[in-house]
């Protein structure tokens, strides 16, 4: 009983010091492991104040905590701000922001990342397009449905066969182990693959009336889905990674249309390797083109993801942009990868047929492709004014001349900070205007690609200073006159550093609140 009074002393006085927001916990790294030990299971959000899109989860995780708080839930939501508390930033991975982990069980060591619409959000950055609002899986009913699918039994056990149809009923993908043994090894494999796949339901059950049902005359596992087949049968050794493998290579349509609604499911999954088909939905031949799309991408389940962007869609405009894309050269395909750097692949044939995808794709897998890097033709009057005009063509020979020191501005039409370094950078390229060693150059980073260099966020300025070493310095003083002087002046030395990975997921995301929907630090999202 003393021991026991002695550990509600210490939790309350735990308790005591944890500040709350909203019903949010706010976490230090003084009272980050207190927290955890006082709390079972615990969301962390890891943020920054100047984040547009932390601001604009902000309401809907308070409410969520408000929701598990009011149902007296072991469950806590906490938050750390990664701009002031980077020592827990950095032990946790933190990358970008907003970065929400969930503690269960108090282990520190493995917590598990929330599989909210994040992806999403950051290559919608890495388009350009604005995120108005919040969307699937940022809901304060996304959340708290999340956190109990992690708290609860990672299987739920069916006996009627009115729970099973209520199942396959009530979700788009389901799936159910069909074993009489529950503690037979495919019955335990099972268990596990469900521990692991964070975004479908799954059961189990041993009744004959649901095997019958059902049509199984033997311990399997069926995956049961709201399109395609309609449902996928598991062939071979019951294991965890093949069960894994089998949920992920059905669990998505064969094609899936690019929405706002559907990109969760496209972001958050593993497949990180998409080929996409812009394509009106207008087109007199859609259905014959996505007839032939649907029968490639069978070929490639769980390993390619096959979308399909209408390219009549306003909201998409940006997605053909990033692409080098027009309305008017649609249809068209491309793919792209979404690991750390997203690198983009082109077929060189323009024809949409099963057998040329197909062979597109099987190149890809084999790693027989180059990346596709995009460039605009090379002005005439490039070198005309001041600042010089920089394209992928003509980036190498000129940012790279041993003879040269070269200042570049990487900029996009629409970012509102480039739009006031403009008048500034116009004038620093008419001081160095006739110097005999330097130059001043701009790049329009939304059209033109290279590989000596990856943007992540504008303005970007780097310096190629002149020598054989194809040195790269960032800028990072002041972006005024003087500031940009003293650094060519002092060789790269004043405001400079050398260059490191644009981590564009750290610089500071877009504001709503400002006036161009930028930040605060003077840069735009890429």
């Amino acid at each position: 009983m003393l021991k026991f009074l002695i550990f509600c002393t210490l939790a309350v006085a735990i308790n005591a010091e944890i500040a709350e927001e909203e019903d949010v916990l706010v976490l230090k790294k003084s009272n980050f492991d207190e927290a955890l030990q006082a709390h079972p299971n615990i969301l962390v959000e890891f943020y920054a104040p100047w984040c547009g899109h932390c601001k604009a989860l902000a309401p809907e995780y308070a409410k969520a905590a408000g929701m598990l708080k009011a149902e007296s839930s072991d469950i806590r939501l906490a938050k750390v701000d990664a701009t002031e508390e980077t020592e827990l930033a950095q032990e946790y991975g933190v990358r970008g922001y907003p970065t929400i982990k969930f503690f269960k069980g108090g282990d520190k060591e493995s917590p598990k990342e929330y599989s909210g619409e994040w992806g999403w959000m950051r290559f919608i950055h890495n388009i350009g397009r604005r995120h108005q609002s919040p969307g699937a899986g940022r809901q304060a009913d996304d959340i708290v449905n999340w956190l109990k699918k992690r708290t609860g039994p990672a299987v739920a056990t069916l006996n009627e066969v009115t729970d099973a149809e209520s199942l396959i009923a009530d979700n788009e993908v389901a799936v159910i182990g069909f074993f009489k043994d529950a503690e037979s090894a495919g019955a335990q494999a099972y268990e596990k693959a469900a521990q692991a796949i964070d975004d479908i339901p799954f059961a189990k059950t041993s009744s004959d009336a649901i095997y019958s049902k059902f049509e199984v005359s033997k311990d399997s596992v069926v995956l049961f889905k709201k399109f395609d087949e309609g449902r996928n049968t598991f062939d071979g050794e019951l294991t965890k990674e093949a069960l894994q493998s089998f949920v992920k290579a059905n669990q998505l349509p064969l094609v899936i249309e690019f929405t706002e609604q559907t990109a969760p499911k496209i972001f958050g999954g593993e497949i990180k390797s998409h080929i996409l088909m812009f394509l009106p939905k207008a087109a007199s031949d859609f259905q014959d083109k996505m007839d032939q799309f649907k029968k490639a991408a069978e070929g490639f389940k769980g390993q390619i993801l096959f979308i399909f962007i209408d390219s009549d869609i306003d909201d998409n405009q940006r997605i053909l942009e990033f692409f080098g894309l027009k309305k008017e050269e649609c249809p068209a395909i491309r793919l792209i990868t979404l690991e750390d750097e997203m690198t983009k692949y082109k077929p060189e044939s323009d024809a949409i047929t099963a057998e040329s995808i197909t062979q597109f794709c099987k190149l890809f897998t084999e790693g027989k492709l180059k990346p596709h890097l995009m460039s605009q033709d090379i002005p005439k009057d490039w070198d005309k004014n001041p600042v010089k005009v920089l394209v992928g063509k003509n980036f190498e020979e000129v940012a790279f001349n041993p003879s040269k020191n070269v200042f570049v501005e990487f900029y996009a039409p629409w970012c509102g900070h480039c739009k006031q370094l403009a008048p500034i950078w116009e004038k620093l390229g008419e001081k160095y205007k006739d110097s005999a060693d330097t130059i001043v150059a701009k790049m329009d980073s939304t059209a033109n690609e290279i590989e000596a260099v990856k943007v992540h966020s504008f303005p970007t300025l780097k310096f190629f200073p002149a020598g054989e070493e194809r040195k790269v310095i960032d800028y990072n003083g002041e972006r005024t006159l003087e500031g940009f002087t003293k650094f060519l002046e002092s060789g790269g030395k004043e405001g400079g550093a050398p260059a490191g990975d644009d981590d564009d997921d750290l610089e500071p995301e877009d504001d709503s609140d400002s006036e161009d929907g930028t930040d605060d630090d003077g840069h735009d999202e890429l």
